[in-house]
């Protein structure tokens, strides 16, 4: 055990090294046409742990940018996305064999003149530990790296970051401290707050994904961070849950910043956040509708990420500094979708449209609704009351909706002490069928957007919130009201998408999880053990349930069409 205790609780871990393909190390170096490669390097950090690495670098020997990608998943496994995750639309011939997971493609990078660092995490594999995730002390250990790489002789002392999910988490924990030097960032789809952006999806506790993936951070030789009884002994967002949530304001490096609509659950609220509140004096926002590991590895993607780590870890002119802040795609289906460009997020020149809902029609109106009528779904489903309860709106001409939405609802569960309720926004075309959109990295049949709420969790924090985004506070329990409905607001995560004239949007509210697929694909999921009975949703009158939605104007310039299907 570390000298360095960490300030959480520790368990042994979920698997050994050897289990999972590993090998003890042994400090070599390797050649590659045009590279050399120098295998488990043990680089200390200032607490008394270690990060083992593996670096590649150009054999010339000249000074080059360093890429760095941080990551619990073992630099040793190049298992490629496509072989982990079939579905995944990450082609073989993106990647080399040497690409790692969620990492860098070392075959690219290093013969523009770039020295690639992957690193297994303190505590992980053969580094040493105690092991922790997404903490300040992790971000410390990373911050000790990139100043180790900065002063290399191999180094130019630019230092850039990149990689998915986890290894862009990472990236806005450790950009907060700012190293000096950490040149640039290049956060690709990574949430930034663990309690409201994967562990509890509007106060309800996720079932699936979160058990799965500390499985997979869990290889280890010594102690790991309990996550499971963390999770258990947390149920509310407290100092430990703040520990896990970056500090995103204190972010000043050049970033360029990748999301998605689609990683709904994971990762889309989380980059957007990040770009939205980092300090980055020079940022740019990408948002696209297909699958991120994909995207990660699309020629034209990484080529784009080229233009931005050669401006700032090489010193090089290139098209970084004509890009527009922003550019968010507006999907249309599934593989298809159109551009537009903006200043900054959410779009400026969005206006805030709202429909009111009416339960004795199943419609959504841009006119309030004066007559209270009430719709009644089972909890959990049964075979004698209908299963959830669905609002639709046509529109008479085209519209594009891209940002954030908030549903605002009058609900009682009169078998019940508390309900979870679960909301899906989707899109119908003019036949009459849904229209599906790549979902969570592997699937084609998705919703436009998600959102979640547990009744007793509708807390605002009123420091936080606007008026496009309820952030719920979640520092206490709220029984149900006695004399009547319950007033809920629910943040509905952001999407972009357009429709034609005589296409609807369809609103989905129910007690259960919206999508669902097969174990063990992976996915968010919410077991919930709370619903019971009926779930009466009250419209109208003193009860305007609602729903508003970002609405870009129509005047507004599409840039490009893309195709992927």
């Amino acid at each position: 055990m570390s000298a360095h205790p960490l300030p959480y609780p520790l368990r042994a871990p979920r698997s050994t090294p050897e289990s999972r393909h590993g090998a003890p190390p042994a400090p070599r170096q390797e050649t590659r046409p045009g590279m050399l490669i120098d295998r488990d390097i043990e680089v200390p950090t200032r607490a008394g742990r270690t990060v083992q690495i593996d670096v590649y670098r150009p054999e010339t020997g000249d000074p080059a940018g360093v890429l760095i990608a941080w990551s619990p998943y073992g630099k040793h496994d190049p298992a490629p996305i496509g072989q982990i995750y079939p579905t995944s639309g990450a082609k073989p011939e993106w990647m080399s064999d040497l690409t790692t997971f969620e990492g860098p493609d070392p075959v690219f990078w290093v013969p523009r003149g770039y020295a690639v660092v992957i690193a297994d995490i303190p505590g992980t594999w053969y580094a040493k530990g105690p092991a922790s995730y997404v903490s300040p002390e992790e971000a410390e250990d990373f911050a000790d790296l990139i100043e180790w790489a900065g002063i290399q002789p191999w180094s130019n002392g630019r230092v850039g970051l990149t990689g998915v999910s986890y290894l862009t988490v990472a990236q806005w924990r450790v950009a907060g401290l700012n190293p000096p030097h950490l040149a640039a960032i290049n956060p690709w789809e990574g949430w930034s707050d663990t309690y409201r952006e994967v562990a509890r999806h509007g106060g309800i506790p996720e079932t699936s994904f979160w058990p799965y993936i500390w499985e997979r951070w869990g290889a280890s030789t010594g102690q790991i961070e309990d996550l499971e009884r963390e999770d258990r002994e947390h149920p509310f967002f407290d100092d430990f849950w703040a520990s896990k949530a970056a500090d995103l304001e204190a972010v000043t490096v050049p970033a360029f910043v990748v999301a998605s609509w689609t990683d709904q659950g994971l990762h889309t609220r989380g980059t957007l956040e990040g770009f939205r509140r980092i300090s980055s004096p020079q940022k740019w926002l990408y948002v696209h509708g297909a699958k991120k590991w994909a995207e990660y590895y699309r020629p034209e993607m990484v080529e784009m990420q080229a233009a931005f780590f050669d401006h700032f870890l090489l010193g090089r002119s290139t098209e970084v500094t004509d890009w527009p802040p922003v550019r968010l795609e507006l999907r249309e289906r599934y593989g298809r979708g159109t551009f537009v460009e903006g200043t900054s997020w959410p779009l400026p020149d969005v206006t805030y449209r709202t429909f009111h809902l009416d339960a004795s029609t199943g419609t959504m109106s841009t006119r309030p609704v004066e007559t209270e009528s009430t719709a009644t779904y089972h909890g959990l489903g049964d075979p004698f009351v209908p299963s959830r309860v669905v609002f639709e709106h046509r529109f008479e001409e085209a519209t594009d909706i891209v940002g954030h939405a908030r549903l605002t609802l009058y609900a009682e569960a009169p078998d019940a002490p508390d309900m979870d309720v679960f909301v899906g926004l989707f899109k119908r075309d003019a036949a009459g069928e849904i229209v599906p959109f790549a979902y969570y990295a592997q699937f084609e049949d998705g919703p436009a957007a998600l959102g979640w709420l547990r009744a007793s969790h509708r807390e605002l924090d009123p420091e936080r919130s606007t008026d496009y985004l309820p952030v719920l506070a979640h520092r206490r329990s709220l029984p149900l009201e006695s004399d009547g409905p319950t007033r809920l607001d629910i943040e509905v995560l952001p999407s972009g998408t357009r429709f034609a004239a005589g296409e609807s949007l369809v609103l989905v509210v129910q007690g259960h999880d919206i999508k669902h697929y097969p174990k063990p694909l992976v996915y968010a999921r919410h077991e919930t053990d709370i619903n019971r009975g009926p779930q009466v949703l009250h419209t109208g009158g003193r009860f305007d349930a609602r729903l508003t939605v970002p609405e870009l104007p129509a005047d507004a310039p599409v840039t490009r069409r893309r195709d992927r299907a």
